[in-house]
């Protein structure tokens, strides 16, 4: 390759390089320059926060956000297979059976060992047993008053 032919990308690679620091130093020149107690706070919306974002999101959310990516992107591939359904013959529809039973399979599968549940196994059976017995709210939930202190000493025991 001639040297000739490669003026116009080093042009290019320099006048970029030329632009995105200028850009870097115009706004540290031109930037505000204060610190208030609001200042590193995040704003978004229009809404000022009212707690920390960092807190514990539980795994059910979590589980339900990927079977919904899943499941979504399955059903991309049947409503694909289901435009060229008539044009295809008998070889897309065994291949869109044989599809959709393992997409059911991994459904039932996901449904027996409890992905699909909201609570553990063992809560879910307490709480069912509990309002059979006609206890009320079960210990963990927010109606459930109070454990009392075990001891009124000054705490550093165990």
């Amino acid at each position: 390759m001639p040297e000739d032919s490669l003026w116009p990308l080093a042009f290019y690679v320099t006048a970029a390089l030329v632009l995105v620091g200028g850009v870097l130093a115009a706004s540290h020149w031109l930037g505000e320059r204060h610190s208030e107690r609001a200042t590193g706070d995040p704003f978004e919306s229009g809404v000022v926060p009212v707690h920390r974002a960092r807190f514990r999101i539980q795994a059910k959310f979590y589980m339900v956000a990927v079977l919904f990516v899943i499941f979504d992107i399955e059903a991309v591939f049947i409503i694909t297979w289901a435009v060229i359904a008539r044009d295809g013959g008998w070889a897309p529809f065994i291949e869109i059976a044989i599809f959709i039973t393992v997409l059911i399979a991994a459904l039932a599968y996901l449904w027996r060992i409890g992905a699909l549940d909201w609570a553990p196994a063992g809560r879910r059976r307490n709480v069912a047993r509990d309002r059979g017995r006609g206890r009320g709210a079960p210990s963990g939930s927010p109606r459930a008053a109070p454990a009392a202190p075990a001891s009124a000493g000054t705490g550093g025991e165990r």
